[in-house]
């Protein structure tokens, strides 16, 4: 790799992790709470400005196998956004290159970044599409080098806030903030909760000693950019259209609230999650529709707030599951974030694990009445509740998107852990192929100068 770079010119690297989705999930961005953790595994971005407008990256595959990317700025440079990802994706290696050079480009767009070209290596062993934000660690990665490197001196939200930008507009990926918060601001043995409303972070919570969140690859990739995703927050947006107008608010309030983002003024600030599961069932459940296609919803309800999502006319969509989802996804959390802290004080902790256990159940139900479960996910599941509590295993979820990537377990004790192991170990059976084991335990981000950028290697279990 030493070729790679000039031997003159300055190379900043930085270094974020994955993370695993213990609550919360798809709820971020109809404004639920939020319990993220960070992962072992790492990306690391190394850049070296260049002067003649090339941007080269490379993206180690393994350690013998490496990928290229190269593009000039005067293919992409000014354009829109979605433009330039547009152009980037149709370049061999764009769909990997976007979400780096995505970065570029936002910071040209918001920073007013001149961009004159650079050399970039990519190392991770985050791997892709396993539903741990191998995407939003690639960013926040790229984003810290960046910020040093142009000395932007970026807040911590506001660089988090940037490197979704560049997943949304250039990517185009419909995330929400989720994954870059976590990858960015998450701590060691500690949840991070998050309402993204737009992007509220609180004080870490401790995890009570020998309580322990793991990951099971399923080893079915998943993709936030797939049509089932993108479904699924078209259909929560609806709802809360149709719960809005329900509530005074106008179409052309709701069309202003799209253009200029500002949604304190709508019903519920613009949030599913704001609204108390008694008062969902009480007045608006009804009001929404099991199915309805995306041309009757346009000519009924005209319009939708969510700024990185298209209704399709021809596709049917599910606003009642959809919409329901996140009102019970925040109440489920809150309450699993209750117990979490209040667990050393128990005189139960058997019955609170339990609980803990049922939230997390419920919640990974939730995401396959929506239309984002998996039957593999379902198999480890199901090897979770076969275990059960005397084994120190207790509840576990599918983490992220859905549709395939990691079901996160949580187990207790030392005996809780081995078994956790022997679930993924009869799992690998099952599905007879390596699978990454996810541990929740996170070596403190990283920045740094060098001369040249060590490597950063996979690892199985």
């Amino acid at each position: 790799m030493n070729d790679f770079f000039s031997t003159e010119g300055k190379i900043i690297s930085a270094t974020a992790p994955g993370r695993m989705d213990v609550m919360g999930g798809i709820s971020d961005y109809s404004g639920s709470l939020l319990l993220q953790m960070p992962i072992k595994q790492t990306t690391t971005v190394s850049i070296q400005k260049r002067a003649d407008g090339a941007f080269h990256f490379r993206t180690q595959i393994s350690k013998k196998k490496t990928a290229d990317f190269t593009i000039h700025v005067s293919a992409i440079k000014d354009r829109p956004l979605t433009a330039g990802g547009k152009i980037i994706k149709s370049v061999i290696g764009g769909d990997w290159a976007v979400y780096v050079l995505g970065c570029f480009l936002v910071l040209a767009k918001e920073k007013k970044v001149d961009l004159t070209g650079a050399n970039v290596i990519i190392k991770s062993d985050v791997p892709w599409g396993k539903g741990v934000s191998s995407s939003a660690a690639l960013e926040v990665a790229t984003m810290n080098a960046l910020n040093q490197l142009y000395k932007l001196s970026l807040e911590k939200e506001e660089l988090a806030v940037l490197a979704q930008m560049a997943e949304n507009r250039v990517a185009g990926a419909p995330c929400g903030l989720m994954d870059q918060l976590s990858s960015h601001l998450g701590k060691k043995n500690k949840l991070l909760p998050l309402i993204c409303q737009p992007h509220q972070v609180d004080k870490p919570i401790s995890i009570p000693r020998g309580i322990h969140f793991s990951g099971i690859d399923s080893g079915v990739r998943h993709a936030v950019s797939g049509a089932s995703y993108s479904d699924v927050r078209i259909a929560a947006f609806m709802s809360y259209t149709i719960i809005a107008l329900n509530e005074g608010a106008s179409v052309e309030g709701l069309d202003e609230a799209r253009t200029s983002g500002k949604w304190n003024k709508l019903p519920y600030k613009g949030f599913l999650a704001n609204i108390p599961v008694s008062v969902f069932e009480k007045k608006y459940i009804s009001l929404l529709p099991e199915e309805i296609s995306g041309k009757d919803f346009l000519a009924q309800y005209k319009s939708s707030i969510d700024t990185v999502t298209q209704i399709d006319e021809d596709k049917i969509y599910k606003p009642r599951v959809c919409g329901s989802h996140p009102v019970y996804e925040n109440a489920r959390v809150n309450e699993f974030k209750d117990l979490l802290k209040g667990f050393k004080k128990q005189d139960d902790r058997q019955r609170a694990l339990k609980q803990m256990g049922s939230l997390m159940l419920q919640s990974h139900e939730s995401y396959s009445l929506v239309g984002l479960g998996n039957e593999f996910t379902d198999k480890i599941i199901e090897l979770v509740e076969d275990a059960g509590p005397d084994s120190g295993v207790f509840g576990a979820r599918v983490s992220g998107g859905g549709n395939g990537g990691t079901v996160c377990v949580l187990s207790y004790g030392k005996e809780g852990k081995e078994a956790v192991k022997e679930i993924y170990l009869k799992y690998t059976q099952i599905k007879k192929q390596k699978l990454y084991f996810f541990i929740c335990v996170y070596l403190r981000y990283i920045s740094f100068t060098a001369s040249f950028p060590g490597v950063v290697t996979g690892r199985l279990l």
